[in-house]
């Protein structure tokens, strides 16, 4: 007799695995990442463009505020389709191109990539599969070694990723990756919280939801409207906290659930007014991450303290993860099989 399979086992199974995952990067892959960061500075690049899609994309997002940042680099994010279908003759010296993909089997990433190397470009891939197409159509290539992802909806990728990204930056910059150290055992702490399952009921009739956040937690709020999306059906809209203030807000009432990702550190202070805003018109807010911005709202998914900000994103994601998965079974689907969803997304 065959097992039966119950709603999200394996997307359960894939988040937490987090902590191994990220132990096994640091272990394997810090050495070669530090030598493509070693590699990648000295040819001095002046601009960073990141092409991507998805998770992965949000994945590039976090990466742009770190180039921006960190390094100080101008950077912004390609648009795959201006070469593949516009056919966009583009001059790309002292361009950094990076191509983000978990598989490395998309095939608008892959062509866009090998043109981009044509004119000019310096090109890195950050690929869960260093033997795949786009990590042999780029100069470079980081394997983020997160582990055959079984879940449709990425969940270690995503995190590995993010920490490559960081490990890149930092050796680029000079470091050592040390910061980044105890990231494992402060994932393992995180997702031994039963929160997101104490949470899930109260979206569990839930239609509309916002989340929304600043700086290097933008990206997490994009990342966790996406699994909420592709997980429960339900329309979820990612906002910066700047945008949301710019005309979105208007749709904020208490019927609308918001979920603001407040971590410490600059994005968690800028974050301040959105949150006054968000009081002001009695809306139903969940904080994530700082416990002393969320007193007043209806809920909290704290956030160990002292973790640097712009690790903070490798961390955020995870009780937001297992509330998309919490949310997805309590509503009677089963995330580890989204409707109409493949993992390599064939786009040109």
């Amino acid at each position: 007799m065959s097992a039966v399979h119950l709603p999200g086992t394996v997307m359960a199974a894939e988040i937490a695995e987090q902590p191994r995952a990220l132990q096994r990067l640091m272990t394997s892959q810090l050495a070669e990442i530090q030598q493509v960061a070693a590699a990648i500075r000295s040819t001095e690049p002046r601009f960073v463009l990141t092409a991507a899609r998805g998770t992965s994309d949000h994945a590039a997002l976090y990466f742009k505020y770190l180039v921006e940042i960190v390094l100080g680099l101008p950077a912004g994010s390609s648009s795959p389709s201006s070469i593949t279908a516009y056919g966009a003759d583009q001059d790309l010296r002292q361009v950094l191109w990076v191509a983000v993909s978990q598989s490395g089997g998309s095939p608008d990433l892959v062509e866009s990539t090998e043109i981009a190397r044509q004119s000019g470009a310096i090109t890195l891939a950050v690929t869960n599969a260093p033997e795949s197409p786009l990590a042999r159509a780029a100069e470079f290539n980081i394997d983020v070694d997160a582990g055959v992802e079984r879940a449709v909806a990425a969940t270690k990728s995503y995190t590995n990723q993010l920490l490559a990204m960081y490990l890149l930056v930092d050796a680029w910059r000079g470091g050592d990756g040390s910061a980044a150290d105890g990231l494992p055992e402060i994932a393992e702490a995180v997702l031994s919280s039963a929160m997101a399952n104490e949470i899930a009921p109260r979206y569990r009739f839930v239609d509309r939801i916002v989340l929304t956040g600043r700086g290097y937690s933008y990206p997490t709020a994009q990342e966790a409207a996406l699994k909420l999306m592709e997980t429960s059906y339900l329309a979820a809209h990612s906002f910066s906290g700047a945008d949301l203030m710019h005309g979105p807000l208007a749709m904020i009432d208490t019927d609308r659930p918001v979920i603001a990702i407040v971590p410490e550190g600059t994005g968690g202070k800028v974050m301040s007014p959105v949150l006054a805003n968000l009081a002001d018109r009695r809306a139903d807010v969940l904080v994530v991450g700082d416990p002393n911005r969320a007193v007043g709202f209806a809920g909290c998914m704290p956030l160990p303290s002292g973790i640097p900000e712009n690790l903070s994103p490798i961390i955020e994601i995870m009780p937001l993860q297992q509330l998309a998965h919490a949310m997805a079974v309590a509503r009677g689907h089963d995330p580890d099989a989204p409707r109409g969803l493949r993992k390599v997304t064939r786009t040109h």
